[in-house]
């Protein structure tokens, strides 16, 4: 009898935690496991150029509930360690726009220009009048200046680690990503160099002073496919925002994605949420108030379409 009394309770006890875990992953108990950001006029606004306190206390409390936060820029690795420098070894990298991905400094995936397109496009941003080329490595970026204010940019300004060369094209190390700088803005030269190279590299604006080249189909979108991979997470664990159009593939591949409310024409049709600021959302997500949102959003997000006609 007493044996008999011992299974109920402990099959009660079953059924219990089993209800339990059920409504927790209804409410969506930690359900975001990846959270990444742009950074430029998305984590820092206003010309920002330093983290502010606030934010990074926030980062320190994602990883303690078991989340990774995700730095998704066009920038090199070594200002996206210096920027985050209080949590880099809390979290992942996407840098140079998807051709190199970071976490706990470990290489998980790197993407290269063959090198001889690589020449070709940096011979023709030395050739062209007003362009200044940057060629980028993973612990440094190589500059061969046709004026000193354009060394002073990108070391005091961009802050970038840099290594100035009197050949641009003896570089040895692997192209990660070949870029042009225009004083006067690159509104009247994207289509120069689409026509010219985008059959051969993925060309993306990177603001209203840079034109990005990375390998062809590399984006900030295959850099989260690259985290899912090695991290094992999922699209539907996972939250980005963003406001600009090399964002737009990172978007597309995530199931929560957010639009800040200043982005660029289309962005906000893209995604599923926007925000004004991206700390609000992290701090919802900090006390389980944005899970149980999402979750209660998910049936009507997974027939959302994208501008593009892909779902979300």
């Amino acid at each position: 009898m007493q044996k008999g009394r011992h299974d109920v309770i402990l099959s009660t006890c079953l059924i219990v935690a089993v209800l339990q875990a059920s409504l927790q992953y209804a409410v969506g108990i930690n359900m975001i496991k990846l959270i990444a950001s742009d950074l430029d006029g998305t984590l820092l606004q206003n010309g920002a150029q330093e983290l502010n306190p606030g934010t990074v206390q926030l980062i320190h409390e994602l990883t303690k509930q078991g989340r990774i936060f995700v730095a998704a820029s066009g920038r090199q690795y070594p200002n996206l360690k210096r920027l985050f420098a209080p949590v880099s070894d809390e979290i992942a990298f996407i840098c140079e726009n998807g051709s190199l991905v970071v976490y706990q400094d470990k290489i998980l995936a790197k993407h290269i220009i063959p090198r001889t397109t690589g020449q070709e496009i940096l011979n023709a941003m030395m050739e062209r009048e007003g362009c200044e080329a940057l060629l980028s490595g993973v612990n440094t970026c190589y500059i061969q200046p046709k004026d000193e204010a354009y060394m002073i940019h990108i070391r005091d300004v961009v802050k970038n680690t840099v290594t100035v060369v009197d050949d641009i094209l003896k570089v040895e190390e692997p192209y990660l990503k070949i870029s042009v700088y225009e004083k006067n803005g690159i509104d009247n030269s994207e289509d120069y160099w689409n026509k010219r190279f985008g059959k051969e590299v993925t060309v993306v604006t990177s603001g209203n002073l840079w034109l990005d080249t990375v390998p062809k189909g590399i984006n900030k979108g295959t850099a989260m496919q690259d985290l899912f991979r090695e991290l094992q997470v999922t699209p539907q664990e996972t939250m980005a925002f963003g406001d600009h159009y090399n964002d737009v593939e990172m978007l597309q591949n995530v199931s929560y994605s957010f639009a800040m409310d200043n982005a660029q024409p289309g962005i906000l049709d893209i995604c599923n949420f926007h925000t004004d600021q991206v700390e609000k959302t992290l701090e919802e997500v900090l006390d389980g108030k944005y899970d149980n949102k999402l979750h209660a959003n998910r049936t009507d997000m997974s027939h959302r379409k994208c501008s593009t006609g892909g779902k979300v």
